[in-house]
């Protein structure tokens, strides 16, 4: 992993796999810009915010080198509104049209460096293209997606960048596709995930901004789809057909 400049926030690079274990895709508050190579062939993906979990055996996913993007640049760089890909899957020329198979063409035979340098070149030279006006809206709601990511509540975040709450709301919405509360929740359960398996539930939560341990767990629950104590078991949903292989 690491980052990079502008629109880009990390790139992931994931072999194609080949054992049948489940797998878990967490949710996750960003759009993802992704080239795939597998059975079924190259092609370029956008996965927009994910509200939930997603399990799947790791043989139907394919080589990918992933660009997850910054939240307040992501639908400007994508040319889309970006509620309308929450929970979605699209291929980049449906948003692109012929410009996402001119570069889908000049990547099919690179190396995941030269992959990424060139998706996050071309999701770069369209955000350049914007306005002054989107550019500072970009960068509003990046700086409140980092408040929130922390301890910042929307009315003490909505003070501190100077707007006010309900356009903080609004602007947030229409910019990431989830409301500023939906987006702190998710980033949380992310945390939880992120940090000791071990640890007790109670600490996990005070660690990670839970107001208490059964907030914890109806959170944890809503986006996982199982509780948990049943995660941290391994008693997970059976697998699904990985969304990207329907395209």
């Amino acid at each position: 992993m690491r980052t990079l400049a502008g629109v880009a926030a990390e790139v992931l690079t994931q072999p194609a796999h080949t054992d049948h274990e489940v797998h878990v895709r967490a949710p996750d508050t960003a759009a993802v810009l992704a080239f795939r190579s597998g059975q079924d062939g190259t092609g370029l993906v956008v996965l927009g915010p994910r509200t939930r979990a997603s399990y799947f055996t790791p043989g139907d996913a394919p080589r990918c080198v992933t660009i997850r993007l910054r939240p307040g640049p992501a639908g400007a760089a994508l040319g889309v509104t970006m509620r309308g890909l929450v929970d979605q899957a699209v291929l980049l020329r449906d948003l692109w049209g012929a410009p996402a198979d001119t570069l889908l063409d000049r990547l099919a035979a690179r190396d995941d460096t030269e992959v990424a340098r060139g998706l996050a070149g071309a999701l770069e030279e369209r955000l350049q293209a914007g306005s002054a006006a989107d550019a500072a809206r970009a960068d509003l709601v990046d700086a409140a997606a980092g408040l929130l990511t922390g301890a910042g509540r929307v009315p003490e975040v909505a003070r501190e960048l100077g707007v006010s709450e309900r356009h903080l709301r609004n602007l947030f919405h229409d910019a990431v596709g989830l409301s500023p509360k939906r987006y702190a929740r998710i980033h949380r359960v992310r945390s939880v995930l992120a940090v000791a398996r071990e640890e007790p539930w109670a600490e996990l939560a005070a660690e990670t901004g839970f107001y208490d341990q059964s907030h914890l767990s109806a959170d944890f629950r809503a986006v996982m789809g199982v509780p948990p104590g049943a995660f941290r078991a391994g008693r997970l949903p059976a697998p699904a057909q990985c969304a990207w292989s329907r395209l």
